[in-house]
């Protein structure tokens, strides 16, 4: 009995670890930041506290909720893929079912405390869970009109966090919206192209896959980041940014079309991989401009 209660102790740390990263946690921090940027650029009056708290721990629950709903979803895919194989469930250290009813335990916690921020932000984290686990993650399989579809609930975290802010969807919130909306479609086909291989093996009809020679991979990535440009420039205006915003969204903009120019100059790995952590670092930037510059 003792060595198999040592044995017990000794697996329920790494058991821990396992539900931890079914919540997918570098993903759903960053939509915990987009989510408070929204609620920042929103707020108006005295700064509710227990609000924000309750609405960033609503967003984190759902968040890693549908992650875990697409791994269970997409667990034999994973499995097929290198850089997915060591993940819970297709390791074998999870069972498919626990990831299940944790997922749902996860995205019901959330739903519950996103009720006592309001309506509105309720029916918008409904919609992002939903659309992406119900819509995005089969689609996945069928076609690469996925990606463009995933980005709508990526980009529903800072629209969330200003209806949590003020009970309504307001123009800058939109704009919030259009910058994450873009700013998705660079990094993702950047990532489609690093693991192209990979998204083949697991069988993903990914834009990368299906076009081998990169030419539309790289046109599309310029199209959205020369898109973004105006757009981080009007949704600064909307929010009532300063010119520092401004003028450093204008910068960023243009070096972040030039990366995504040079991948499609030269559609290389060191190229996808430049563009990659452009997008990385263009996001925080910008958006950190536009809660302090106002």
């Amino acid at each position: 009995m003792e060595v198999v209660r040592a044995a017990e102790l000794a697996a329920a740390p790494s058991r821990t670890a396992d539900y931890a990263e079914l919540t997918k946690p570098r993903i759903t921090s960053l939509v915990l930041v987009t989510a408070g940027v929204g609620y920042a650029v929103g707020a108006v009056g005295p700064f509710s506290f227990l609000r924000f708290l309750v609405f960033i721990t609503g967003t984190a629950l759902l968040c890693g909720g549908a992650s875990a709903l697409n791994q269970f979803a997409e667990r034999d895919a994973d499995a097929r893929m290198l850089r997915t194989q060591r993940r819970p469930l297709p390791a074998g250290r999870l069972r498919p079912e626990e990831a299940m009813v944790f997922g749902l335990a996860l995205s019901a916690a959330g739903l519950v405390f996103l009720v006592f921020v309001n309506p509105l932000t309720l029916a918008l984290g409904a919609a992002s869970l939903s659309t992406y686990v119900l819509v995005y993650t089969p689609l996945k399989r069928l076609t690469s009109l996925s990606t463009v579809v995933g980005a709508v609930p990526g980009a529903l975290p800072p629209l969330m966090g200003w209806a949590a802010a003020r009970g309504s969807i307001g123009s800058a919130g939109l704009g919030l919206f259009a910058i994450l909306f873009l700013w998705q479609l660079p990094h993702f086909l950047a990532i489609g192209w690093l693991y192209r291989d990979d998204y083949a093996r697991g069988g993903f009809p990914m834009l990368a896959v299906t076009d081998p020679d990169g030419s539309s991979t790289g046109r599309q990535s310029v199209l959205y980041a020369t898109a973004l440009l105006p757009v981080t420039l009007a949704a600064g205006l909307l929010a009532s940014a300063g010119n520092g915003y401004l003028w450093g969204a204008l910068l960023l903009g243009a070096a972040f079309l030039g990366c995504a120019a040079a991948f499609a100059w030269r559609r290389t790995a060191a190229a996808a991989r430049r563009l990659f952590f452009a997008s990385v670092l263009y996001l925080p930037l910008v958006l950190g401009l536009m809660v302090f510059d106002r």
